[in-house]
């Protein structure tokens, strides 16, 4: 017997309810049971919700329900602060849109090329998702026209106004149809978004998933420390917990450096991710932590924007943020869709309070404890499961997936077991193997040929 949080309540045609059963959806979260019935019927939806909340399969089928896959133009255009979070919308929108033959989505982002993306446009995509700054710049160009858009997304809007892009957004909505729909979903409501959803929506349902809520989900501890410190306590932590992966968020872009090398000091596993790297660098360090060949990222609040990654174990704070809605952003990276999570927090005196001030958001007690710091390299500390070989191939090359595992378990000799996760760029590709396999993969596959071909194989 269908629930109120069940899919099949919905008027999802086939094609959908198997994009549903692919992303293994199986109850509506909060945020898709209040905004989805609404969205379906072509509403205009303004919702306060989390990272983790089920967001993007909420817009998602909201703005494939209203395609018309026999017209080849744009007519969904979902804009993102980051390319990290445009590329994690692209790919759960293209799971989704697994039972819609023929559909065409291009993720177009700044920080890479324009030939490309130019080139690709020359056949016109159903689905845009993008940063504002460079889908402004390719309708600039002409070479992406916004006239036939049925919905709007504006994904994390808050973020995209704290990193300046009100102007292109605001740009970019005139110049699509007055008759469009508009989903504006944001973490927080400060008053610019508010001012920007007036400006844009009409008759808007109003949609709100409190973070605090997901967050009373995950175990917090707070650990009290001293300045000097506070990088052997955090070792001790995660020599403590365990957990197969960590992301520990600094308040410095100094701070991610420091850190990273700290923790290889002590045996782990640590990349850093901060706003000066280059974009491929960034890249990297991503797929090693999503691929688990990295156990602990340590990251930047700016550099953070937009990062989707799904089995979070824990979340650090290495010092506690400036406010309570920075702190949940952060925490929110674990615990995701029912899963546990694990928030560790240092503070010193100086950070009670913060921590006064999230305990009074959660509406609870937080629990403290003290710890003694490392004092020399430990001989336990967990190495990350996995390690990553970089392919110098790509979709450009016509490679896919199912390519590399062929060369991985035919020539190379490995069980389908010791073979993770593989992502595909455009020009190069990434292959998870279990570490004590990863000697053996990377030589076989520089003897071998993968698709009948020889490529550049390195391991990171």
């Amino acid at each position: 017997m269908a629930t109120a949080s069940d899919f099949a309540t919905l008027a999802l045609p086939p094609a959908l309810l198997q994009g549903v059963d692919a992303l293994g959806f199986t109850a509506m979260t909060p945020v898709q049971a209040q905004a989805l019935p609404a969205i379906l019927e072509r509403r205009d939806v303004i919702a306060q919700a989390p990272t983790g909340s089920g967001k993007t399969a909420a817009f998602g089928l909201g703005l494939l329900h209203a395609l018309d896959p026999a017209r080849i133009q744009p007519q969904a255009l979902v804009l993102c602060p980051t390319r990290e979070l445009a590329d994690q919308v692209g790919k759960q929108l293209r799971r989704l849109a697994v039972g819609i033959p023929n559909l065409k989505l291009s993720i177009l982002c700044g920080g890479i090329p324009l030939g490309p993306q130019l080139a690709s446009l020359a056949h016109p995509p159903h689905v845009v998702v993008g940063t504002p700054g460079r889908v402004q710049e390719l309708v600039a160009k002409g070479a992406l026209s916004l006239g036939a858009v049925r919905v709007l997304v504006l994904d994390e809007a808050d973020r995209m106004l704290d990193m300046g892009f009100e102007d292109a957004i605001r740009d970019l909505v005139r110049r699509t149809p007055k008759d469009r729909q508009t989903l504006l979903f944001s973490a927080t409501f400060p008053d610019a978004i508010r001012t920007l959803g007036q400006a844009m929506l009409r008759d808007a349902l109003e949609v709100t998933v409190e973070a605090g809520a997901q967050a009373q989900a995950v175990e917090h501890l707070f650990v009290e420390v001293e300045p000097a410190r506070r990088a052997p306590v955090l070792a001790a932590l995660l020599l403590r917990h365990r957990p197969e992966s960590a992301i520990v968020f600094c308040n410095t872009r100094a701070d991610t450096v420091e850190v990273t090398g700290s923790l290889a000091h002590y045996g782990f596993t640590a990349l850093a991710l901060h706003g000066d790297m280059e974009q491929r660098d960034r890249d990297e360090v991503l797929v090693r932590f999503g691929n688990r060949s990295c156990s602990v990222l340590v990251a930047s609040d700016v550099a953070a924007r937009g990062i989707d990654i799904e089995d979070v174990d824990a979340v650090v704070n290495y010092e506690l943020p400036t406010d309570v809605d920075t702190w949940l952003h952060r925490v929110g990276r674990t615990g995701r869709a029912g899963r546990g999570g694990l928030s560790l927090n240092l503070c010193t005196l100086r950070d009670l309070p913060r921590a006064t001030a999230i305990g009074e958001r959660l509406g609870m007690f937080l629990r403290w404890d003290t710890l003694a710091p490392l004092s020399g390299k430990p001989a336990n500390v967990p190495a990350a499961a996995m390690a990553t070989l970089r392919i110098d191939g790509g979709r450009g090359d016509k490679l896919r997936p199912g390519d590399i595992v062929g060369a991985l378990t035919g020539d190379a000799g490995l069980h389908k077991d010791a073979i993770g996760r593989i992502d595909v760029f455009a020009t190069r590709s990434y292959v998870a193997i279990a570490r004590g396999k990863a000697g053996q993969a990377l030589a076989r596959l520089r003897e071998g040929r993968i698709k009948g071909r020889r490529f550049r194989v390195n391991r990171l």
